[in-house]
């Protein structure tokens, strides 16, 4: 719960914004550092979950690296102080715009997901006379058990180098000048809380891996991509992932040799928690069937719950506790029936005015924000600055 404190200094900003918990976030990131680094694996952040640049900043100090996947997450990586040597790029359908200029700022390496872009890589890369890195992504066909939007691992999503291909594409490699192949990449989805799926994926990983040694090609660098997930039903209670058990299976179940280098792409287990998006009652509606609480934010500035039917707790953080809550629909005010955060939420009896938290925001929130229906700009509140 967001103590009453800072709901009181929230009273005199304007809403919707989202707060940054920038303490949650320091310790979010150190238990993630201390994990990786005792077992001296590589972090690279997933930009794709958080991009505002405090949060980017926060996540450079302590030394991570980036995951990008796009040409403008690239630049923004560099802008907020990464350094290229640790920048990744991944995506299913990156632009020559973008690879060029990734290529002409010496990132560390592409994630590869076609014999078509292995090519195109490798045509540019000697347009502009260097050698590109890069890492293979395989589908390892691993179900995630994740929302099927967020599953990326199995055969029929389109990411990836098809396992059928993989012959083709070890033979195209070698007619490849500017292309130096460093590794082997994997992902397989979003919101995992089931250990055994890392399990599962780590099986694969080894099996690839010796696929390719076996064939003579040395791997210096295996990506098994993130996905670990965060407890969205209680933020407070259990705030930052476990990332010692998240790492142990990875350290228990993958065979590298010694000089083999593991990297992890972990986006909303390092930021979920930290973000939390403000907003106020504009009208109660209490109906025979129905209670609404409509409210200033909308899915314009958090899209999950309309495009995943996402869960966020949400609290009313002006409102004292009641006896008997009341069950209220939490809309917002666009104009969609999907524009919704929450149905029978059990909630005290909350009036015009009154502050909503939505929590577990700061992964897929402010990022995804959009300009439907020429809503504002999303603003941004710190706790450091409070």
């Amino acid at each position: 719960m967001i103590n009453t404190g800072i709901a009181a200094k929230f009273a005199e900003k304007e809403t919707p914004f989202y707060y940054y918990d920038m303490d949650v976030l320091a310790k979010t990131l150190e238990a993630a550092h201390v994990a990786a680094q005792k077992r001296g694996f590589h972090v690279h952040y997933a930009l794709k979950a958080n991009f505002n640049d405090a949060v980017l900043k926060a996540v450079q100090r302590i030394g991570f690296g980036a995951d990008c996947v796009s040409g403008n997450e690239v630049k923004k990586a560099i802008e907020c102080g990464f350094d290229p040597q640790n920048i990744t790029f991944a995506g299913v359908g990156k632009s020559d715009k973008e690879i060029s200029y990734a290529l002409d700022h010496h990132i560390f390496a592409f994630n590869v997901e076609s014999i078509q872009e292995l090519e195109v890589i490798n045509e540019l890369a000697s347009k502009h006379g260097v050698k590109a890195n890069v890492a293979l992504r395989i589908n390892p066909n691993v179900d995630a058990h994740t929302h099927h939007y967020i599953t990326t691992g199995l055969d029929e999503n389109k990411f990836g180098i098809p396992n059928a291909d993989l012959e083709k594409c070890a033979s195209v490699l070698k007619k490849c000048d500017f292309i130096e192949l460093v590794g082997l990449h994997f992902h397989v989805g979003s919101q995992i809380t089931d250990m055994t799926v890392f399990k599962s994926l780590c099986v694969k990983v080894n099996e690839w891996k010796n696929w390719f040694e076996e064939r003579g090609t040395q791997i210096r660098v295996l990506n098994v991509g993130g996905g670990l997930g965060i407890d969205y039903k209680n933020p407070d209670g259990n705030t930052i992932p476990d990332f010692e058990a998240y790492f142990d299976i990875f350290d228990r179940f993958l065979e590298r040799k010694p000089n083999q280098e593991v990297h992890f792409e972990l986006g909303r287990a390092l930021v979920a928690q930290c973000g939390n998006l403000i907003s106020r009652v504009l009208y109660v509606k209490n109906g025979v069937k129905k209670n609404f609480l409509v409210l200033d934010a909308g899915m314009t500035e958090l899209m999950r719950p309309a495009l995943y039917q996402a869960y966020h707790k949400i609290e009313n953080i002006s409102a004292a506790a009641s006896d008997e809550p009341i069950n209220y629909d939490v809309v917002g005010p666009i104009c969609e029936s999907s524009d919704c955060f929450g149905k029978e939420v059990p909630l005290p009896v909350s009036k015009r005015g009154d502050l909503i938290a939505i929590r577990s925001a700061g992964a897929y929130g402010e990022v995804m924000a959009s300009r439907y229906n020429l809503r504002e700009e999303i603003r941004f509140v710190y706790s450091d600055q409070l």
